[in-house]
């Protein structure tokens, strides 16, 4: 079963994001979302660098951008069509907040 995690909170203020990170598993896809946003600026993002590709981890652009973040590499920018469109590709929906 194929989980699409959605972390919405700044690793800085919960452990939200390192709790999601141990339990990513082969075919998950990780998105940053809302204050989950700050979380690339985050030393726990090379930990999910390490287990996803660049297409498993992702942050949505417009929040980001919102919160004047610039994207890293090997992070995915996507838009919310292409939210929506994994949200119906993978089995499931976690959200992290």
């Amino acid at each position: 079963m194929t989980i699409l995690h959605l972390v919405r909170r700044s690793a800085f203020e919960t452990h939200d994001f390192a709790l999601c990170i141990s339990n990513i598993a082969a075919g998950d896809v990780l998105v940053l979302i809302d204050d989950g946003c700050y979380n690339l600026q985050h030393a726990l993002l090379s930990q999910a660098q390490a287990l996803l590709s660049a297409d498993a981890l992702c942050v949505l652009q417009p929040h980001a951008k919102a919160r004047a973040l610039t994207v890293k590499p090997g992070v995915k920018a996507i838009d919310m069509q292409a939210l929506l469109g994994l949200t119906f590709s993978l089995d499931t929906v976690m959200t992290w907040q």
